[in-house]
């Protein structure tokens, strides 16, 4: 089988198991398979498969049909132009998130000697773009999931910031050394979100394939946000930004949580237009 058609045939096959991105998972799928980026899919398209890539073309092409994440399936995702490792032990880097990156990059960036944390890192994607592109950041990552961590620091290896982020496990801020508070210039957030009651709506390899501890977020998807609220304040400094993710309809509901007294808030919207970040400065006493 030559490479244009087993695109083809996986294009066909995906789209026939209505699988709707069919196009793009048939092609990043035998990228993979082949070590070709998609130009040189297209320049050596009359190039054959080996019997081998054929075999484990098809096994990807099955179990994608099945419903199991690309990213999963290749190990691979790309986050703020980074390529970083991902297992079903994590939640896959969403291109919304970056929104949270850019964000809490250009606040770092206006800082001397930054400090940052990353609360659920998961993979370490925030964490780990955030020292590659700002290379005098010093951060720590928290997650409550071991199998997490370990991948976070494969990735943190893999980019070689290991030596700047410090991996600790456990409950949202619980693990920061006491000598933090006050000192943070940012705390990152991209915790559960979505409602408990939500959960068994959500798309088949979402619901079916990413760890649901990543995803629930409690009665109104906001439980774990309640608690991390308070702990946040007192590890920022005045000025220190806090950011947090968010799901479509609760920025106000997370804006409430915020005393206005304490925090200046503000909801940023994503590039489709949704309310995706709430931004929150603490509030210096000189504010007050």
């Amino acid at each position: 089988m030559l490479i244009k058609e087993a695109l083809q045939t996986g294009r066909q096959f995906l789209t026939w198991h209505n699988i709707p991105s069919a196009h793009l998972d048939a092609r990043v799928l035998l990228s993979h398979v082949t070590g070709l980026d998609y130009t040189a899919l297209l320049l050596q398209s009359r190039q054959p498969l080996t019997a081998e890539q054929q075999q484990q073309y098809r096994r990807l092409l099955d179990r994608r049909a099945y419903g199991e994440p690309v990213a999963y399936l290749t190990g691979h995702k790309e986050f703020m132009g980074l390529d970083f490792i991902v297992t079903p032990a994590v939640l896959i880097p969403r291109p919304d998130t970056e929104l949270l990156a850019e964000t809490a990059l250009a606040h770092l960036r206006q800082q001397p000697g930054p400090l940052a944390a990353d609360v659920g890192t998961g993979s370490g994607a925030i964490a780990v773009s955030l020292a590659c592109l700002l290379p005098g950041l010093r951060l720590w990552a928290v997650d409550l999931s071991a199998e997490a961590l370990a991948v976070a620091r494969q990735n943190a290896q893999l980019h070689r910031v290991d030596h700047r982020i410090t991996f600790l496990q456990g409950n949202l801020l619980a693990p920061l050394p006491p000598s933090l508070q006050g000192r943070l210039d940012v705390i990152a957030a991209n915790l559960p979100y979505i409602p408990s009651g939500e959960i068994d709506g959500l798309m088949p390899d979402v619901k079916d394939y990413e760890p649901h501890l990543a995803l629930d977020g409690g009665l109104d998807g906001l439980d774990l946000y309640r608690r991390l609220v308070p702990a946040a304040h007192r590890f920022l400094k005045p000025g220190g930004l806090l950011l947090m993710e968010i799901g479509p309809g609760q920025g106000e509901a997370a804006c409430q949580m915020l005393p206005p007294e304490d925090w200046q808030a503000e909801v940023k919207h994503d590039l489709a237009g949704r309310r995706r970040l709430v931004t929150a400065r603490k509030i210096t006493r000189a504010q007050k």
